[in-house]
């Protein structure tokens, strides 16, 4: 029978080894980025606080991750600028961001 994953190894539910079979590179990857920066007291497991700084880092910005996210997806033409066409087309987007305040922000502003 197939052995339960090492609850420890965070690939575990996502990859598990049969046979003596290469263990692909993003799991080489995973491994070393559990044991370098998210095991933070190399206790083998992530705890609660190890766990939250994994998903939001304190260092993360949230309002600039949401712009330059927008300006990403919108910015048809790559040259760093949004025009009224390329917000227009993706309004969606930008309606529901919480940098617009969920589109509250484009009703405020004539340039829009």
């Amino acid at each position: 029978g197939r052995e339960d994953p090492d609850p420890t190894v965070p690939t575990g539910d996502m990859y598990s080894q049969d046979g003596d079979a290469d263990e692909p590179e993003w799991v080489k990857t995973e491994r070393e980025q559990f044991v370098e920066f998210r095991d933070k007291n190399r206790d083998g497991k992530m705890d609660k606080e190890e766990t939250k700084d994994w998903i939001l880092p304190s260092d993360y910005d949230h309002a600039e991750a949401e712009a330059r996210h927008l300006v990403y997806e919108s910015d048809q033409d790559k040259d760093g600028k949004l025009t009224r066409e390329e917000i227009v087309d993706k309004s969606d987007l930008f309606v529901g961001s919480q940098a617009t305040d969920f589109g509250e922000a484009l009703v405020r502003h004539d340039e829009f």
